[in-house]
């Protein structure tokens, strides 16, 4: 591993990492998330090929316990080359922090250059926030579209869960049928960081859950899963399998392309959870509690309110009338 314009990082002297003490396979085994360690491998990967310049190269094998601080402030410099987004950048910066303290963590570095090679301001923004709103008619007309299947009836249910808890992809397809409690309207739902927080359906998506689990069966298992073309739950040891994050995506684009409607993610639907409770003047510390933020400040970016009252004051200017100077 290399660095330009910094001295090189002398990996030809280095000796091979063990798989059981690379602080990348170490690191990646410690997330309990399935979705965390797609993410942060692919971060770290993107890292050894930015400073390989191996298109081929991974984050395993290589010599992070050699990075001091003048390597690491040129990765930041790197990645803000990229013309990435602020929020990206300090995804792949967390991520290099936390592969440097893992090599601390095995002895392969002292605490003091763990401390300065990991002291990295984050790289600070202010961008409008990105995805797009779901109105009521492109949910109904989705919902229209779902027939009485077992695919149409587990799709129906799962739009309707998604719109009314702003739930996360990856949580919605870690949801197991033991999460869900018919008689408080309720849903435990695993968030980032394996924080466990309660969300509330409303009184027709649980009557689209139910008519759900009378397709899915009373076993064990995940609550939302693939159905084969025989329009059978797929199982594993005779448990339901969960749907993967990419599943629930197809899932969506297949129903909205089918009502024919624009193409929204799972984070629109999360998007507009919050902007509609805020609407309502539910406070802020509730909606974030909702939806499993650990900031205040991350839900207050789903407010649509200001931009509401900016423009409602551009509509109080009225263009003069055209006509010509005398």
């Amino acid at each position: 591993m290399s660095l330009p314009a910094v001295p090189a990082v002398p990996d030809v002297a280095a000796p091979p990492v063990e798989p059981a003490r690379d602080p990348y396979h170490v690191y990646l085994d410690s997330l309990t998330s399935p979705e965390s360690r797609r993410t942060m491998r692919g971060c770290l990967d993107r890292l050894a090929r930015l400073l390989t310049g191996d298109e081929t190269a991974t984050g395993a094998g290589q010599p992070w316990h050699l990075l001091r601080y003048e390597h690491t402030v040129r990765i930041r410099t790197m990645l803000t080359d990229q013309g990435w987004s602020a929020a990206y950048v300090n995804k792949h910066l967390v991520a290099l922090r936390r592969v440097l303290k893992e090599a601390w963590r095995l002895g392969q570095t002292s605490a003091e250059d763990f401390a300065r090679a990991s002291d990295l301001a984050p790289v600070r923004q202010s961008r409008l926030p990105t995805g797009h709103h779901v109105p009521p008619e492109v949910v109904g007309a989705a919902l229209s579209v779902c027939d009485d299947s077992p695919a149409g009836v587990r799709d129906a249910a799962l739009i309707a869960v998604l719109y009314s808890t702003g739930c996360r992809r990856a949580e919605l397809g870690g949801l197991a049928l033991a999460d869900y409690d018919p008689g408080a309207r309720s849903l435990r739902v695993r968030g980032k960081r394996d924080k466990e927080r309660l969300v509330y359906l409303t009184t027709d998506a649980i009557g689209l859950v139910e008519r759900w689990l009378a397709v899915r069966g009373a076993a064990p298992g995940a609550l939302f899963s693939p159905i084969s073309k025989a329009g059978r739950v797929r199982t594993r040891d005779g448990r339901p399998v969960g749907l993967t994050g990419q599943g629930i995506a197809d899932i969506l684009a297949r129903r909205l392309g089918a009502a024919g409607a624009a193409r929204r993610t799972a984070h629109d639907f999360r998007r507009t959870f919050i902007g509609e409770l805020l609407d309502a003047g539910v406070d802020l510390a509730t909606a974030q509690a909702l939806v499993g933020h650990s900031s205040p400040a991350t839900t207050a970016r789903y407010d649509r309110r200001p931009e509401r009252t900016r423009r409602d004051a551009v509509d109080r200017l009225r263009l003069p009338t055209p006509r010509p100077l005398a």
